[in-house]
């Protein structure tokens, strides 16, 4: 046995007990009459004495000659520790250590393990499993895994079956690349791993399985960024004869259920807004609303008054920025640079300071009186002291930089607060996207989302107009979940299919399988699916979904430990009937 207890559980009531430990050494402090060592595993820290009244010679030299990270047995007594230690829970006691046996000898480790370590980024990826030893990266794996417990544990107790469904399946189109496999046994034929389970768990829903979910690995070949990993978890449910009332109840559950048991925190409204609402109010589809600083539309009030960069623009839209009056001509000029920004693309920014005295300054002053700056201040909420800043222009570019300001001014005034959540609904997106490039239209979910009742025939006339049955769950500012009611009916996604272009013969190609099933008495369904690696950031008090991973890929989607993506040999590539273009 190498051990009975670990290293983070003896307390004074084990004093005079022997106890045998085993773990990492952390640190060796050797003051001559006596050396310490602090012996760590996943569970804590335990402190070791080695003291020369009581400890034979050749085990204090022993101790001494401990390194960094060498794995070790020691069996000894638990005494009282002399120096208190109210830091960590072991800080009470020690070891006096009888026995030490060198389990594995370690090189030196290229960082510190340690809380506040001295490795970079790049080279704690490289060697990911030494980074897993520190506590901040080992304490967010097993809160992820606290998560994800909980998740099975409250869609099982509401009926959920866990169902597991293929990674390797047929490449369809869902809006984002493939990640292929060639098949060795088909020549010519690959698989493609899934972007999600969508058509597999419609089919469970053919299938009679009524609620099913999965904690699934989904792949997309999509840039990165740092909450997108090439290979990321979903938590993938899917309910039959259900409306969208219905799946809102369960997963709202879900989230309160979660709040409560992973941050203790009770939550007992989900606002709900339509996406038009949420593009209004705040420019963005998965708007953050801990704060305010919503937008307010200026049109009827700035235009008209001789003003021509306003005149021209179809929208003129402004928040106002609590307590920013008292910034200074630099400050604000630097602002304006922000928006000028090619990530953010504003040709300018106009502002109003609204004085404390209930006066107006702004750089439009030439164009516009007090009594109009009022109105300005009234539609934006501004207060004394606020600095309003208005963008103008197109409408759908305009709303989508002034919401970038609006989240850049929250993040430097310090109102994202991570121990703070706020739920919100966003319901009735777009069924359709048009892509201007080419005129035709795609679908901004995915091919099997539902039209709101009533609409389908929106389709032949107006088809930017219809609104899809789906609905996203927002927090703090980041969509953590989303889904919509299925089309269950074969004619229906004909109809739909031939909308997004697809030939009847692509269709059936693509989606033959899922249309013949439709044909066996397929029942009102619809699901969602939580990003796991983003909720669990957020409820961490996080919003980089890469801490919360064991193996993270890097910006270029590289695993720098494993070094992957790798070349394969040619007996290989030959077995998969493959050969590489090493011209182009």
């Amino acid at each position: 046995m190498y051990r009975d207890h670990n290293c983070g559980e003896l307390r004074e009531s084990d004093i005079d007990k022997s106890v045998t430990l085993s773990g990492w050494v952390q640190k060796v402090r050797d003051k001559g009459f006596v050396t310490w060592v602090d012996i760590r595993d996943r569970y804590g820290i335990t402190q070791l004495v080695f003291d020369e009244d009581r400890t034979p010679s050749e085990l204090i030299v022993q101790a001494r000659d401990l390194g960094r990270e060498y794995v070790i047995q020691i069996t000894g007594t638990v005494i009282e520790r002399a120096s208190k230690n109210p830091k960590i829970p072991t800080g009470n006691i020690e070891v006096l250590v009888k026995e030490l046996t060198v389990l594995n000898k370690s090189k030196t480790p290229p960082f510190t393990i340690e809380n506040d370590t001295d490795g970079g980024e790049d080279l704690r990826m490289k060697y990911r499993y030494l980074d897993i030893r520190r506590n901040p990266v080992k304490n967010n794996l097993i809160f992820r895994s606290k998560v994800t417990m909980e998740v099975r544990k409250y869609l099982s107790e509401q009926d959920f079956i866990e169902v597991e469904t293929p990674y390797l399946i047929k490449s369809t189109p869902e809006g984002a690349r493939d990640f292929v496999v060639p098949s060795r046994m088909n020549e010519g034929q690959f698989y493609a791993l899934p972007q999600s389970p969508q058509t597999f768990k419609q089919l469970l829903m053919v299938g009679g399985m009524d609620k099913y979910f999965q904690i699934v690995k989904c792949f997309r070949d999509e840039d990165l960024r740092a909450d997108r990993q090439p290979e990321f978890t979903q938590i993938d449910c899917e309910m039959a004869f259900v409306e969208q009332e219905d799946i809102l109840n369960v997963f709202e559950g879900l989230t309160k259920y979660l709040l409560k048991e992973i941050n203790g925190i009770e939550i007992d409204t989900f606002p709900r807004i339509t996406f038009d609402e949420a593009m209004r109010r705040f420019g963005n589809d998965k708007p953050d609303i801990r704060f305010g600083m919503e937008f307010g539309e200026l049109n009827a009030v700035a235009q008209h008054k001789e003003f021509d960069v306003f005149n021209s623009a179809e929208l003129v839209v402004a928040i106002a920025i609590p307590g920013a009056a008292t910034y200074t001509r630099k400050q604000i000029d630097a602002l304006v640079d922000w928006v000028r920004r090619p990530q953010v693309g504003a040709k300018g920014m106009v502002y109003v300071k609204c004085n404390e005295d209930g006066t107006f300054k702004s750089s439009v002053d030439k164009f516009y009186d007090q009594e109009d700056l009022a109105q300005w201040a009234a539609i934006t909420r501004a207060q004394a002291g606020d600095l309003i800043c208005v963008l103008s222009g197109d409408a759908n570019t305009t709303r989508t930089q002034l919401s970038a300001l609006r989240m850049e001014m929250a993040e430097r005034l310090e109102l994202r607060n991570p121990k703070e959540f706020a739920p919100l609904w966003v319901t009735d997106f777009p069924l359709l996207e048009l892509d201007e490039e080419t005129g035709n239209y795609h679908a901004m979910h995915h091919p099997f989302t539902s039209p709101k009742p009533g609409q389908m025939e929106l389709l032949e006339t107006d088809p930017g107009a219809v609104r899809a049955n789906a609905y996203d769950l927002v927090l703090n500012g980041n969509e953590i979940g989303g889904g919509s009611i299925r089309i269950h009916d074969k004619d229906m996604q004909r109809t739909m299919f031939k909308h997004l272009g697809f030939t009847p013969e692509e269709a059936k190609a693509q989606f033959g399988f899922l249309m013949d099933a439709f044909q066996y008495g397929a029942p009102p369904h619809g699901g969602i699916a939580f990003g796991l690696d983003r909720l669990v950031s957020i409820l961490g008090g996080q919003e980089t979904i890469r801490d919360f991973i064991a193996f993270p890929k890097n910006n270029s989607g590289r695993d720098v430990m494993i070094d992957a993506p790798a070349p394969i040999d040619d007996g290989q590539l030959k077995e998969l009937h493959l050969s590489l273009d090493t011209e182009s």
